[in-house]
C-alpha cells in the first residue's frame, strides 16, 4: 500500500493511477466493515453478507483495469453488494419454496434472528424494516444507515432518483404505520 507524504496511509479516494492490488487494499481497509453491515441489514445473515461483500471486492479487482474513474470504485462496490444481496435473497426464496413443496408445507418456518441484529437496540424498527418490500428496504437502509444521497442510492440500486424517492416515501409510510400499531 502506498503512503502519503504525511506518513499516513493513502486514502482510497487517492487511488487514481494505482494498481488493482493497492487500490483494492485501501478500499478494503476503509470500507469493508460498513459494506458488510449494509449486506447484513439486507440479508439478515452474517456469513452470507460477508460472502457477498467479498465477491464484490473480487469482481472489482478483476475489472479494475476497465474502471474508467477510480473515484467510482466505492459506488461500484455498493452497487455490487446491493445486487449480490438481491441475488442471494432470490436464491434463498427459491430454495425455501422448493423445500416447502418437498415437505408439503405451505410456508417455510421463519429463520432465527442473527446474533448481530439481535444485539441492536432498536429491534422494533429493524423488525419493521425487515417486513418492507425489498426495494423499499434497500432505499431506507441506503439512505438512513448508509447515509447516501438520492443520486448515490439511485446508482447503487440501478433506478432513477424519482424511483428512489418513491420507494423511500412508501417505505417510511409503511414503517410509520407499523410502528404506530405496535404502540
Amino acid at each position: 500500500m502506498q503512503v502519503a507524504t504525511t506518513g499516513e496511509p493513502a486514502r482510497p479516494e487517492d487511488a487514481r493511477g494505482w494498481g488493482a492490488d493497492d487500490a483494492i487494499g485501501a478500499l478494503f481497509s476503509a470500507h469493508y466493515r460498513g459494506l458488510v453491515r449494509l449486506a447484513v441489514l439486507l440479508l439478515h445473515d452474517d456469513g452470507l453478507a460477508e460472502d457477498v461483500v467479498q465477491d464484490a471486492y473480487v469482481a472489482l479487482h478483476r475489472r479494475w483495469w476497465r474502471l474508467r474513474d477510480a473515484d467510482k470504485a466505492l459506488a461500484y462496490l455498493r452497487t455490487s453488494v446491493v445486487n449480490g444481496a438481491r441475488s442471494a435473497l432470490r436464491r434463498r426464496g427459491v430454495a425455501e419454496r422448493h423445500l416447502a413443496r418437498e415437505e408439503g408445507r405451505q410456508e417455510p418456518a421463519a429463520s432465527a434472528e442473527t446474533g448481530a441484529l439481535s444485539l441492536l437496540a432498536h429491534r422494533e424498527v429493524l423488525a419493521a424494516v425487515r417486513r418492507l418490500p425489498a426495494r423499499q428496504r434497500e432505499a431506507i437502509v441506503l439512505r438512513y444507515y448508509g447515509e447516501l444521497s438520492e443520486a448515490e442510492i439511485a446508482e447503487a440500486m440501478g433506478v432513477s432518483r424519482g424511483a428512489v424517492k418513491s420507494h423511500a416515501a412508501r417505505g417510511m409510510a409503511a414503517l410509520r404505520q407499523t410502528l404506530e400499531r405496535t404502540r
